[in-house]
C-alpha cells in the first residue's frame, strides 16, 4: 500500500508516544518494586554489570574463557530466580519489570522483518479513516439502529413489500462488513433519496474502520473535482492536497462514492470516474457507491466503459419505499 507521508508521520507520532507511556509505566513499576525490596535493585545492578562483563569477556582472550562465560550465566541464573522470589513475595507476576510493549512483534519500534510492522499499518488506516468524521457525524451509525418499521410492509411491485426488501439489503450490508475483506463483489446502493442509503454506508464504514481497515469516503462530485484539482489548480499547494487526495482514494482498502450522479458531467470528469473505479478494480480494492439515478439515467449520462463496470462488478442493492425524513415527521 502506498503511504501518504503526512499521515504516516502521524502514525509514528502515536507509536511514539505510545512507546513513551510504556516506558514511562516500566519506570513507575521499577520504582515501586525497589521501594519495596531494595535488594531487587541491586540484583538489577548487579545483572547489568554481568552484562558488561560478558561483552568484555567476548573481546578477550584469556584462556579460561569459556570457563568464565560459564560461571557468569550461573550467577545470573541465580540472580533471576531470586528477583521471581522477590517479586511472587510482593504478590506481583515474575514478568512484572519486563519491558512493556504494545506490538510484540516490532516491541513499539514500527518495523518488522524490514517492513512496516502491522501495528503502524493500523494507526496509518485510522489517521486516513478520520476523514470518516463527515460521514458518521451522528455517532449512532450502527445496523441495530436500521429501523424497518419505517418502511411499509405493502406487496408492491414483484409482491415484494419496501420492508421485505430493505431486510435484504440490510443483510446484504451486515455479510458486506462483518466479512470484509473476504468479499467477492463491490456494492451499488441504488435508489430515491431519504430511503437509508448514506446511513448504511456509514455502517459499514464503522465497522470495517474498526477492524483497522483504511476507508476513504467523498461525494462524486468531491472526489472527481479533486482528480481534476490535482492536474490544473495553479495554486502548488491546493495541487498538492488534491493529488494526496487522490492516491488515497486509489490506495485506501475500501472506498465509499457517495451521491454518483449529483457531480457536474464533463468529459474529464467521466475520465476521472473511469480512472477511479478501473483503477480500484484492477487492484482488487473494494468500492460502495450510492446513487440516486436509476439504472436508465446510469446508462445515458455515463460511458459503456463505465457502466459495464458498475453492472459486471457490482451487486445491485435496490432502495426502495418513502423517503424515511418524511415518515418520521407524519
Amino acid at each position: 500500500m502506498p503511504y501518504d507521508g503526512k499521515l504516516l508521520a502521524r502514525a509514528r507520532e502515536q507509536l511514539e508516544q505510545r512507546r513513551a507511556a510504556n516506558q514511562a509505566e516500566q519506570q513507575r513499576r521499577l520504582a515501586a518494586a525497589y521501594a519495596r525490596s531494595p535488594e531487587i535493585q541491586r540484583i538489577d545492578t548487579q545483572m547489568r554489570a554481568q552484562m558488561a562483563e560478558l561483552v568484555r569477556l567476548t573481546l578477550s582472550r584469556r584462556p579460561d574463557l569459556k570457563e568464565r562465560i560459564e560461571e557468569l550465566k550461573k550467577e545470573n541464573l541465580d540472580l533471576q530466580v531470586r528477583r521471581a522470589e522477590l517479586l511472587v513475595e510482593q504478590g506481583r507476576d515474575v514478568d512484572y519489570l519486563d519491558e512493556i510493549c504494545s506490538c510484540p512483534k516490532c516491541r513499539d519500534t514500527g518495523i518488522y522483518n524490514g517492513e512496516p510492522c502491522e501495528c503502524l499499518h493500523r494507526l496509518y488506516n485510522q489517521e486516513l479513516t478520520k476523514e470518516l468524521g463527515v460521514l458518521l457525524r451522528n455517532g449512532d451509525e450502527s445496523f441495530e439502529r436500521f429501523d424497518l418499521n419505517l418502511y411499509s410492509d405493502r406487496p408492491g411491485d414483484g409482491g415484494l413489500s419496501p420492508r421485505e426488501n430493505m431486510r435484504r439489503v440490510l443483510s446484504a450490508c451486515r455479510r458486506f462488513a462483518d466479512n470484509f475483506p473476504q468479499v467477492s463483489t463491490n456494492l451499488l446502493l441504488q435508489g430515491d433519496t431519504g430511503l437509508g442509503k448514506t446511513f448504511l454506508s456509514a455502517c459499514m464504514a464503522r465497522v470495517i474502520a474498526a477492524k483497522g481497515y483504511s476507508v476513504c469516503y467523498d461525494s462524486a462530485s468531491a472526489a472527481l473535482d479533486a482528480f481534476e484539482r490535482q492536474k490544473f489548480a495553479r495554486d502548488p499547494e491546493e495541487a498538492e492536497n488534491a493529488a494526496r487526495r487522490v492516491k488515497q482514494m486509489l490506495g485506501c482498502d475500501l472506498m465509499i462514492l457517495d451521491d454518483l450522479g449529483t457531480e457536474m458531467l464533463t468529459p474529464y470528469s467521466v475520465s476521472a470516474l473511469y480512472t477511479l473505479l478501473n483503477t480500484r478494480l484492477v487492484n482488487g480494492r473494494r468500492i460502495i457507491i450510492s446513487t440516486n439515478c436509476p439504472q436508465e439515467e446510469l446508462l445515458r449520462r455515463y460511458s459503456p466503459q463505465i457502466c459495464s463496470r458498475l453492472d459486471g462488478e457490482f451487486l445491485r442493492l435496490p432502495f426502495t419505499g418513502t423517503d424515511i425524513r418524511r415518515v418520521r415527521r407524519e
